[in-house]
């Protein structure tokens, strides 16, 4: 029998909310992000930050997990280089037409566009995973394709999944689509509804990536599975567009999300983040910190939470608000906008994004 995958996921962490570990991290940089647009365009929107952190933890103006303590290395594996990274999506149970259309604007907002998304844009936030390499010195591409889409209506596999079962859903698709083998140039996304109930989904993880079993799928391809945790945990899974009960008259306050759709405003923010992992490390055994690549902490677990400058113990950082009164922290295509958490920079050895403000 094969392994089961290890715990490598977008982790739901009680940790976020805590003051001292930032705390005791956190170190001064002056540096700017190469990714941070010269000014923001603030002429009809402004910037917002829900409860700066008191200045007692830190004299700096960045509070964004700047250590010389973060070990991330290159275990020597493979990334994904060739341009265009290829998407495969596999949607699981019912969507909205509106819905996947919103994601996949957001995927495609990844990629550099003719005229340029206004900054801060997806695609300058994209741009920092670019800085990564393989042993060859390519770096991971910055143009993501939505190659094909699979939908399973009927729940094939049941509307409550393994970490297994999710992989027989990627056979299921690859089978019927078809879907090329492409372990080379793309990846899988799963993205199950709000009815699909999936192990350890709200309490331990958001999403994973992981790559197929030859046994399970017949190949070695890499994946990700994000679920919509509209009606199962929007308060773990959607922050902070909803809040925990027990930060109930305290945090940022729940905050209005950009596109209207709670569930998935807030899956946008895990695909990212499981994206950018799955680009940097697709086999767990290329980027990571820690000495066991069983349970590896990665380039989004380091900024978990982290949305602005200022960001950090629970706060999410400076942020812009639109005048319909909905937070978002980047510009995508079609005139939409995300709220995206940032990811670690390997140049500034810190949490970047675009949003940047010094």
């Amino acid at each position: 029998m094969a392994p089961a995958p290890p715990t490598h996921v977008f982790f739901v962490s009680t940790s976020l909310f805590i003051f001292l570990f930032h705390y005791f991290i956190t170190t001064a940089h002056s540096a700017s992000s190469p990714s941070s647009p010269q000014a923001l365009n603030t002429n009809t929107d402004y910037m917002i930050n829900p409860k700066l952190p008191p200045r007692a933890l830190t004299s700096s103006k960045k509070f964004e997990g700047s250590s010389n303590l973060v070990n991330l290395r290159y275990h020597m594996g493979p990334v994904l280089t060739s341009s265009p990274i290829n998407l495969y999506l596999i949607w699981y149970g019912l969507w909205a037409p509106s819905q996947k259309l919103l994601i996949k604007d957001f995927l495609l907002s990844l990629s550099p566009s003719t005229p340029a998304t206004p900054s801060p844009s997806v695609s300058d936030w994209w741009r920092t995973l670019s800085l990564y390499t393989d042993q060859t010195g390519a770096n991971v591409s910055r143009t993501v394709l939505v190659a094909g889409e699979y939908s399973d209506l009927r729940h094939s596999h049941g509307t409550q999944l393994t970490r297994l079962s999710i992989q027989q859903v990627i056979s299921t698709a690859v089978k019927s689509a078809p879907f090329p083998v492409d372990h080379r140039n793309g990846a899988f996304l799963v993205l199950t509804s709000q009815d699909v109930v999936v192990q350890d989904f709200c309490r331990a993880v958001c999403g994973f990536h992981y790559f197929t079993f030859p046994s399970m799928v017949g190949y070695t391809l890499p994946y990700a599975w994000v679920g919509n945790s509209a009606k199962q945990c929007p308060e773990v899974c959607a922050y902070p567009f909803a809040l925990p009960a027990y930060m109930a008259g305290g945090g940022p306050g729940a905050l209005a999300p950009p596109n209207r759709d709670v569930g998935v405003d807030g899956m946008i923010s895990v695909i990212g983040h499981e994206l950018a992992e799955l680009s940097t490390n697709p086999l767990v055994n290329a980027w990571y910190a820690g000495e066991d690549p069983t349970a590896p902490t990665e380039i989004g677990d380091l900024c978990e939470g982290l949305y602005g400058t200022g960001g950090g113990g629970g706060y999410i950082g400076q942020v812009m608000r639109d005048q319909g009164g909905r937070t978002y922290n980047m510009n995508g295509r079609n005139g939409r906008r995300f709220l995206v958490q940032w990811i670690w920079s390997p140049v500034l050895q810190a949490c970047a994004g675009p949003n940047a403000l010094d």
